[in-house]
């Protein structure tokens, strides 16, 4: 017997159909009176349920139109490196990951240009999707010096993120963020599930470790999935 109030039933009856999925971001829930009927209560009852989901933004609503599945955002720190799993995981969602490559390459003049090395180097290269409840938010290519991390390839990227192993094998000792805006290719169409017209948050980021450049990682976001913060603290003189 569930001996919850009947309208945090209905609050966890709305919370189950979106972490499921059944309603998705900017999907219109049942009205007020389709709940009323289904739970067995009055209106009153329902809107309190729908009003603290609101208060919660879960739900927004739409004079006229009804009630809505936020299109709340995922959002990272810009001036901070965070581990992408750790972030999903803190929001109370399923962190998951797609292997798309792993391998050694040569760098090539785009590569080594950003790695400050020369052309040939031997560097290790992996691309991975980020998912988010099994929806893609993060498409990280990654370059890193094989002279300096020989384990990389070694790795299984499903069991911990490349952020989490080189932060634990090579400290970071100092970042660089470069921010743009982009529309994807077709690659990262497909990778991403978005289609052409879709804005991306681009990041290109390398860290140091001790003084030395260790890795090179371009990180591209569906805007529409995923924001990013930066704080700034300004002394008072």
């Amino acid at each position: 017997m569930n001996n919850k109030p009947r309208y945090q039933q209905i609050k966890s009856f709305i919370l189950d159909g979106i972490k499921q999925q059944t309603y998705r971001p900017g999907n219109k829930i049942p009205t007020e009176t389709q709940l009323a009927e289904q739970f067995d209560v009055s209106r009153m009852t329902v809107n309190k349920a729908i009003r603290d989901l609101v208060q919660d933004n879960m739900l927004v609503r739409y004079p006229g139109l009804g009630t809505f599945v936020s299109d709340a955002k995922a959002e990272s720190p810009l001036a901070d490196i965070k581990n992408i799993a750790d972030e999903v995981r803190q929001r109370g969602h399923e962190y998951g990951s797609r292997l798309v490559k792993l391998r050694e390459t040569a760098a090539s003049e785009t590569v080594a240009m950003q790695m400050g090395v020369p052309v040939g180097t031997r560097v290790y290269r992996s691309v991975i999707v980020h998912l988010e409840n099994g929806l893609p938010i993060q498409l990280e290519n990654r370059y890193v010096i094989a002279s300096l991390v020989p384990g990389y390839l070694e790795q299984d990227f499903s069991e911990h993120t490349p952020n989490e192993y080189l932060s634990k094998m090579c400290p970071i000792s100092s970042i660089e963020h470069i921010v743009e805006a982009v529309l994807p290719s077709e690659k990262v169409q497909d990778l991403l599930d978005i289609d052409a017209n879709t804005p991306c948050i681009q990041v290109n980021r390398r860290t140091w470790s001790d003084g030395r450049l260790i890795s090179f990682a371009c990180l591209t976001h569906p805007g529409t999935r995923y924001k990013l913060r930066s704080i700034t603290t300004v002394g008072h003189g």
